[in-house]
């Protein structure tokens, strides 16, 4: 069997940094709390549980006057929430989400009508419309929008900013772009502020790549993890992808006739989950 890994692997500088400062703060004070877990990567939560980091489901169930924002961020309704119980906050936002807070937070202020590519179930999404300020909608169909600008188009003038949760893929975005613009003919101004991350976009570019050049992707990371799962969806387009958690889900049959395997992860993955996957693969 030849592994062909991705160069660029593993943990991501906003994770790294915040397990780091999960990992210090945890040392300085003893057990402290994130508010959710802190990346979608059960086994790092697992391995900061045992550095003494416990995730907490909502608010409501926090016991200590410690807490951490995860690296996806959260709304300022929940920060102020937390500072009116007097919950010393440690932040660990990822930079790049932050900077797509503070857009969301500026198109709105500007009075803009703020959509954003992304699932709207998810914890960085929910963060980003909380920073829009009731004028969002998260959404990754152009035609629900569509349907709302028709109720309103002929109401009054509107403005309309789009940008996009952090992990989504460049090509899907496009089309969204593209399709919000045809629906929105008569708005007074349209605007775009691409709020992707680079670092995520260069590990989709390469693993398309890879998946070219092999017979079969093996993608690691957690099975909640959007840039994970964004990963594999890129891969699956072009060849036969797996995505997985762990050695133990990794199958010997996947591979029959299939010598050739490309290798990446995403950005919460740990290196140690990584490694273990990759020695498993070369006993095969």
């Amino acid at each position: 069997m030849e592994i062909d890994k991705a160069e660029e692997i593993g943990l991501c500088f906003g994770v790294r940094r915040a397990v780091k400062l999960l990992e210090e703060a945890a040392s300085k004070y003893g057990e402290i709390e994130t508010l959710g877990p802190v990346a979608h990567n059960q086994q790092l939560v697992e391995r900061l549980i045992k550095a003494g980091v416990k995730p907490a489901r909502h608010l409501n169930q926090v016991q200590s006057k410690i807490l951490a924002v995860t690296t996806h961020g959260t709304s300022p309704k929940v920060l102020s929430e937390i500072k009116t119980r007097h919950i010393h906050i440690i932040d660990t936002t990822c930079p790049i989400v932050r900077k797509a807070q503070n857009t969301a937070k500026e198109l709105a202020e500007a009075g803009f009508d703020v959509i954003i590519f992304g699932e709207a179930e998810h914890s960085e999404v929910q963060g980003l419309l909380g920073w829009a300020k009731g004028n969002g909608i998260a959404t990754l169909d152009a035609k629900q929008i569509g349907t709302l600008l028709k109720q309103v188009q002929d109401k009054k003038p509107y403005h309309l900013g789009i940008i996009s949760q952090t992990t989504q893929l460049q090509p899907a975005l496009a089309e969204f772009v593209g399709q919000v613009a045809t629906f929105a003919a008569k708005s007074k101004e349209i605007r775009f502020i691409n709020t992707l991350c680079g670092i995520v976009q260069r590990r989709q570019e390469a693993a398309v790549k890879l998946a070219k050049r092999n017979q079969i992707m093996v993608v690691i990371g957690g099975h909640n993890s959007a840039n994970t799962r964004r990963l594999a969806e890129a891969c699956s387009r072009i060849v036969e992808t797996h995505l997985v958690e762990t050695a133990n889900e990794v199958d010997s049959n996947w591979f029959a006739g299939k010598p050739h395997v490309g290798i990446t992860a995403g950005t919460s993955t740990p290196n140690e989950i990584i490694d273990e996957i990759v020695t498993k693969l070369k006993s095969l």
